[in-house]
């Protein structure tokens, strides 16, 4: 990266940015700075867009691929009393964006698709349309939604695991099972009110939205303390890959945000 060629303002409002990616805490900053909008909606939202997409990224090869082989289970009905099972991939997404629905951000995260295995999701009028275009492109589709007047961004949802392809190709309401490795399989999709965002509130968006990851994390932890029959992974500071284990929420974040910090700084100093 080229400093010389970096926008300064941003750089300085960033610092704490950096900080609080790589799992600190910011020094408090002065009003100014915190208040004046700093950051495009375009640019929060492509921020937190990445971060998401790194955490199911995590999630569906380490948890539930790595987690499969050493017999863990992962179902729709994982919160089902009867049912000894932790959440499927776009399952622990839905519960994330559960999560932010119930605090005071007002960010909008959901899947959709044109082949999708509930109803619901079904693509539907815009974005159906742009979705096309996302589907050829595999570019990000960043618009203005005259409907729910809201500021939009639509991002591909790409089958980066075996577990994806298998899951969709095999469930009892699928409506396509040809699914491969590398297709677009729908779109994650991002919404805002306001086009242009402060320090606090771009950092409140990705706060909101590790909040949410680390309470759908625990509620799966806490599902595993109540099973009877099957084997209970330890929790630590281990991954599936070594073992019966799961990365207790803390090692989970911190890998999250490890991975994401790079991405996340160049975003926001464009």
């Amino acid at each position: 990266m080229n400093i010389t060629k970096l926008n300064f303002k941003k750089l300085l409002l960033f610092i704490p940015v950096f900080i609080v990616s790589c799992g600190g805490v910011p020094e408090e900053t002065t009003s100014a700075s915190t208040d004046k909008k700093a950051f495009s909606v375009a640019e929060v939202l492509t921020m937190v867009a990445h971060e998401n997409e790194v955490t199911r990224t995590l999630y569906t090869k380490a948890i539930v691929g790595g987690g499969k082989k050493q017999g863990f289970k992962f179902d729709e009905a994982w919160q089902d009393e009867k049912v000894e099972a932790g959440p499927l991939p776009a399952l622990f997404l839905r519960g994330i964006a559960n999560d932010i629905r119930k605090g005071d951000v007002p960010l909008g995260l959901y899947l959709s698709s044109d082949f999708p295995i509930s109803a619901s999701n079904q693509l539907v009028g815009k974005q159906a349309e742009l979705f096309k275009e996302i589907k050829e492109t595999r570019e990000p589709k960043h618009f203005y939604d005259e409907e729910s007047k809201l500021y939009t961004a639509m991002f591909a949802d790409v089958a980066g695991a075996p577990a994806c392809v298998s899951c969709h190709n095999n469930h009892e309401k699928t409506t396509k099972t040809d699914w491969k490795l590398g297709d677009v399989m729908g779109a994650t999709t991002w919404q805002y009110p306001a086009d242009s965002l402060s320090y606090t509130e771009a950092m409140n968006v990705l706060k909101a939205y590790r909040d949410g990851t680390t309470a759908v994390y625990n509620d799966y932890l806490e599902e595993i303390k109540n099973f009877k029959e099957s084997d209970k992974p330890e929790v630590g500071d281990k991954w599936p890959s070594s073992g019966k284990y799961l990365p207790a929420p803390e090692v989970f974040i911190d890998s999250v945000r490890k991975l994401s910090a790079y991405a996340t700084m160049s975003s926001l100093m464009k």
